[in-house]
């Protein structure tokens, strides 16, 4: 035990106060060095001497946060959930959107291990022109019912992309699930496709959402570092990982079969679909279209949160009761 603890001590890495620490060389190696040592000892038995130590097999886990924290990060923290009871009381849908990571198509290796008798044999390199294309799918959670929609779409990740998802969402399940709603809570990161900073996200959601279909919508974006704690990242996206973990994805068809085939204990369903279309990045909105959106800002971190509203002058027929002709909100 000396012998291995004096070989261990220079590399050991890690915190020297805490129990956070590791040996960065292998066990083959310290069995090696403790035989020319004299002291002979299999990779076995140098394994369970290092676990009598406290040594242990880890990964990374990510738990640190930044040291450069949006000062109105915990206001913000406090002020989503507000916002949910709001909608929750009222009856009203919330959402919980982001698109997954992008996933090439083809006989590629997928992270993860799976019970088989024989391992599936996968591409050596990830080359994207052996791929049948590049899958950027988009996700939907439903909060109140458990039920999530991917998307999945085959073009560049833009806003504009995003928000007719969301339209197509609504057409397919949300006005048939909240046919009385007319408000709808949007949360989601403050980047990517759905930044809190894009114009196009708003323009779309005002022209597509807002002015289609007579929604008001509130967006409530999680501050700049913490996608984590959005729930469409371990109440959809982390299940459908672990559903396909190991499997290639070798066709359009076996992704879309287990994102459907995705299920946990709490009840949750998932829908999938393709989604066609091309999508262009660079897409610009001017000042004087963005001072034509209804668009009121929360006092609250208004950066993060605001709400669109219909403008009267596009608001469709269904909106409107025929018998006063006003918006019905």
């Amino acid at each position: 035990m000396t012998a291995l603890t004096e070989l261990v001590e220079p590399v050991t890495a890690g915190d020297p106060m805490s129990e956070q620490k590791w040996v960065r060389v292998s066990l083959r190696q310290l069995s090696r060095e403790l035989g020319e040592a004299g002291h002979p000892a299999s990779p076995p038995t140098v394994r369970r001497l290092l676990d009598d130590q406290g040594y242990r097999l880890h990964a990374n886990t990510k738990q640190l946060e930044s040291s450069a924290a949006h000062p109105d990060r915990d206001q913000q923290f406090g002020y989503i959930p507000q916002q949910r009871q709001t909608f929750s009381a009222a009856g009203l849908p919330q959402i919980s959107v982001d698109t997954k990571k992008k996933e090439l198509i083809g006989q590629f290796k997928n992270a993860g291990r799976v019970w088989s008798q024989a391992a599936e044999a996968v591409n050596v390199h990830d080359f994207r022109p052996d791929a049948l294309g590049r899958a950027v799918p988009y996700g939907i959670y439903d909060l109140t019912r458990n039920r999530g929609t991917v998307y999945v779409g085959q073009a560049a990740d833009t806003p504009r992309f995003a928000v007719d998802l969301l339209a197509r969402w609504w057409t397919d399940e949300g006005q048939a699930a909240y046919p009385e709603a007319s408000e709808l809570l949007i949360l989601a990161d403050s980047g990517g496709s759905n930044s809190a900073r894009s114009r196009v996200w708003k323009q779309q959601l005002q022209e597509q959402l807002c002015d289609r279909y007579g929604l008001a919508v509130t967006v409530c974006h999680y501050p700049t570092g913490c996608s984590k704690w959005n729930p469409i990242e371990h109440r959809l996206f982390g299940p459908i990982s672990q559903n396909w973990a190991g499997h290639p994805l070798a066709t359009w068809e076996t992704m879309l079969g287990y994102l459907q085939g995705t299920a946990t204990e709490t009840g949750l369903t998932v829908r999938a679909a393709l989604h066609d279309g091309a999508y262009q990045t660079g897409e610009r909105v001017s000042d004087a279209d963005m001072a034509a959106l209804n668009l009121t800002r929360h006092d609250v971190c208004p950066t993060w949160n605001y709400t669109l509203r219909p403008r009267l002058s596009a608001v469709p027929d269904s909106a409107i009761d025929s018998s006063s002709r006003e918006l019905v909100l």
